[in-house]
């Protein structure tokens, strides 16, 4: 995969909390989470949990969904890279008819 996976810290940053002019620093008192929380997503050391989400969204208008989407977009983004080409490689798809066993004994 060539593409590279945008991490849901960079979009924080860059279309939420800059728009607003907020310090990480900031951001994390008005959601109430430790300083470190926040550093840590903005900084793409961390992803952004259930609890994040819920505050994200609630502070900036959004929804949970629209957190969590981006965190899996960016989870599985990087298991594609990681591991795309292997899973192809061992795991053989279900038969189209189900009763029949995908490989032969």
């Amino acid at each position: 995969m060539s593409k590279t996976p945008v991490h849901p810290g960079a979009i924080l940053r860059t279309q939420f909390m800059e728009r607003y002019s907020l310090s990480a620093s900031a951001l994390a008192i008005r959601l109430h989470v430790p300083a470190p929380r926040v550093n840590d997503i903005v900084r793409e050391r961390r992803g952004i949990s259930p609890d994040s989400a819920l505050r994200l969204a609630r502070f900036f208008r959004t929804t949970a969904q629209y957190w969590m989407d981006l965190q899996t977009a960016y989870d599985l983004s990087l298991a594609q890279a990681l591991a795309g080409e292997q899973i192809v490689r061992e795991v053989l798809p279900v038969a189209a008819d189900a009763n029949e066993p995908a490989i032969a004994a």
